[in-house]
């Protein structure tokens, strides 16, 4: 008898059996290279928390700094294609030629040392806590944006080629603040009006301002800065770039900046939404910037209140809200109480971008429980909020927002800065959150498309029948022969 069940035991290890895609995740939890090959191919759907900007790496854009002979700030790190007043400039071209004449130079004076400098301050490469944490990821941005200008084409093609090498077939990125030199220096006196307004919380007298701001931006042609944007910015990369294709698609989301007075965020918000509502490429708008700005804790419930003027006036207009990147120690205990829920039942966002304070919120399980019967997904950021917020594993809310069955998307944030990518998102969900099951991520991946702002309904379904397909191919393989 023992010698009949070792023959069919034997013979079992060699014919092989049937296995699960989600048996072998339970397999490999405790692997990491394991549970990063699992989640490199699994189909990934979309990234919907995306800023184009920060999520481009910094070697092309060190590259193009040198070859166009931009000047370095030898103290900062920050570049410049014309040579400012203040600072220790160098062009990058001095740098070389001066180590070429001198090679016995000082190696803190050497193009190689200025390369590694470069790369540590425009993003978290080798982060050593030389300076606090927020300061390095929000700090970065100004620091490398001038290689951008001009090459949006350049950095669109290289996130579409990273994405389809993970398997990911949308993202829906914040890719350019729209231009605009309107002059509203005769409306300067809104400014404290409105905030006026904010120290009442009075949301009627608000809006009887944001109307009279409103029609004096309409007569100043708001309008032909959204449709500029549109048509000769937005379409136009769109299609020369050909970014839609059976491998991929891309949507673009307008955004505000939370530093500015309160004039010019409306006016930019209210041209934000016009270009919203008039092109089916712009799926929505949001508001960015350090949520723990000055200006942004100042402004904060006013923000809210120009979101929801601006979906009266553009009610098919979708936007989600950066709302509770916050944490204890960032700001004051009561800071942390109200800004998720100002930016649902205020503003009336429609996706909720981080939300890492929401154990902190006044009536916390009320607001997740409205944020689950309303179907208001939150975008959950792993990589980034370890690293800005210090927030990770069981501090991080992320349990919490299951627990009430709040819909939940993973993405990005900032996956260049950050030196990340989609597929570590995963990584580390399903290494921290064991309870977390197969099935349950690949909702996730369905949520990320279901809960996408793509304003055609035909791209959205066709999107959803590609997810169908690789999942097959993908769950296949765990099929042994």
């Amino acid at each position: 008898m023992t010698r009949i069940i070792t023959l069919f035991c034997i013979f079992i290890a060699q014919i092989g059996f049937s296995q699960s895609a989600e048996s072998y995740l339970e397999k490999i939890r405790n692997n990491e290279a394991l549970l990063t090959a699992f989640f490199q191919q699994m189909p990934k759907g979309g990234d919907l928390h995306h800023h184009f900007s920060g999520s481009i790496y910094a070697e092309p854009l060190l590259e193009r700094a040198i070859a166009e002979d931009f000047y370095l700030n030898l103290e900062t790190m920050a570049v410049s294609k014309t040579k400012p007043e203040k600072g220790k400039w160098k062009k990058f071209s001095s740098i070389i030629e001066e180590e070429k004449l001198n090679p016995e130079k000082p190696e803190n004076e050497k193009l190689d040392y200025y390369k590694q400098q470069i790369m540590q301050t425009w993003s978290i490469k080798d982060y050593n806590g030389a300076v606090p944490s927020d300061d390095q990821f929000f700090d970065s941005f100004m620091k490398f944006e001038p290689t951008i200008a001009g090459h949006f084409g350049e950095g669109m093609l290289e996130l579409k080629k990273r994405a389809i090498a993970e398997n990911v077939l949308y993202i829906e990125t914040q890719l350019s603040t729209i231009p605009c030199d309107m002059n509203v220096s005769d409306l300067t006196d809104f400014n404290s009006k409105l905030r006026q307004t904010a120290v009442q919380k009075d949301e009627k007298a608000a809006f009887k301002l944001l109307d009279e701001l409103y029609k004096s931006l309409q007569q100043k042609d708001a309008k032909k800065y959204a449709l500029d944007f549109n048509n000769n910015f937005i379409a136009k990369l769109h299609k020369d770039l050909k970014m839609d294709d059976e491998n991929f698609t891309m949507r673009y989301q307008n955004f505000v900046l939370r530093f500015m007075s309160p004039v010019d965020l409306f006016k930019n918000l209210t041209i934000a939404f016009i270009s919203a509502n008039d092109s089916k490429l712009v799926a929505g708008v949001n508001i960015v910037s350090p949520e723990h700005g000055e200006n942004s804790m100042k402004d904060y419930w006013l923000h809210m209140v120009m979101f929801k003027y601006c979906h009266s006036k553009f009610p098919e207009v979708k936007y989600t809200l950066h709302a509770g990147e916050l944490t204890l120690g960032l700001v004051q205990p009561e800071e942390l109480t109200w800004h998720i829920n100002d930016a649902i039942h205020v503003a009336g966002a429609n996706r909720i971008g981080h939300g890492v304070d929401i154990a902190y919120e006044a009536n916390s399980y009320d607001l997740l429980k409205y944020m689950s019967k309303n179907n208001i997904p939150i975008e959950i950021n792993l990589a980034s909020n370890e690293f800005i917020l210090k927030v990770k594993e069981n501090r991080h809310p992320f349990t919490l927002y299951k627990e009430f069955n709040v819909p939940i998307v993973i993405s990005t944030d900032d996956a260049g800065i950050l030196r990340s990518s989609m597929t570590e998102q995963y990584v580390l969900l399903a290494k921290r959150y064991p309870d977390v099951n197969y099935e349950t991520i690949k909702k996730y991946v369905y949520n990320s498309i279901n809960y996408s702002f793509i304003q055609d309904a035909s791209v959205k379904k066709q999107l959803l029948k590609d997810l169908d397909t690789r999942f097959k191919v993908f769950e296949a393989k765990f099929s042994k022969n």
